[in-house]
């Protein structure tokens, strides 16, 4: 009832093969190496191209205080602070403008309690927009 696993001796076109149990990992070695070759060519090429020894200086870092965004608080009672120094809302738009005279594309921040009333939110809002700031954004939690 079974076949037989035993090559037999008439010709017959295959049927009497031994199925193959081993896979042949010669040719995946073969192109790992080669792989690992043109990665090792490669990599030194992909650093900066030339190598300088730069001087040492004593001057201090460039500051980045101008691209800082300026925060503007609105507490719940509706006090307006810019960082942490209060200011009338009449003020505002004049000690913005101070601030950003050498930036005029400064972004800002606006954090304001959510339960203030938002006419009052939107009163800032459209004051700095009248004053040609552009980049405004309203911070919130995340989730």
């Amino acid at each position: 009832m079974g076949a037989s696993l035993q090559p037999s001796s008439r010709g017959s076109r295959g049927r009497g093969r031994r199925p193959m149990s081993d896979i042949n990992v010669t040719p995946f070695v073969d192109v790992m190496l080669v792989l690992l070759v043109v990665f090792m060519i490669t990599a030194p090429l992909l650093t900066a191209g030339v190598t300088i020894d730069l001087p040492n200086s004593e001057a201090k870092p460039i500051a980045d205080e101008d691209n800082k965004p300026l925060e503007i608080s609105l507490s719940p009672d509706g006090k307006i602070f810019v960082g942490e120094q209060e200011v009338e809302q009449e003020r505002l738009v004049p000690l913005l403008s101070a601030i950003t005279k050498d930036t005029p594309d400064r972004r800002i921040f606006i954090r304001a309690d959510k339960s203030l009333d938002y006419g009052e939110v939107m009163s800032v809002l459209g004051g700095l927009n009248a004053a040609g700031f552009r980049k405004i954004a309203l911070l919130s939690e995340q989730k």
